[in-house]
């Protein structure tokens, strides 16, 4: 049983101001009632008994310890700067301060 047909795109869209083609309307038509009856085959299967799921996979994030390091040389982070003052990039004022 289709459950979105032409003339549903076409009210629809009508209410959102959008406008389509006929074979546009046609076309989302089929679209959408194949993503609707998809959708109405997987809420056949899911019951309380099957856990709802984000990914097929169990996944768990792999954190590293978080350890400081030698802090990165002023000298080579400003080396790619097309301007540099006082150790700090320089760039165009755009505010309009003094």
């Amino acid at each position: 049983m289709s459950t979105i047909d032409r003339h549903e795109v076409a009210r629809v869209a009508a209410l959102a101001r959008i406008e389509l083609t006929e074979e546009e309307i046609d076309r989302f038509a089929g679209e959408l009632d194949v993503i609707a009856s998809v959708i109405a085959r997987v809420s056949e299967v899911a019951s309380a008994e099957v856990p709802a799921t984000s990914h097929p996979i169990p996944m768990a994030n792999v954190m590293r310890e978080d350890v400081p390091g030698e802090p990165f040389p002023v000298e080579s982070a400003l080396a790619g700067a097309p301007a540099s003052e006082d150790g700090q990039f320089l760039v165009p004022q755009i505010l309009g301060e003094e």
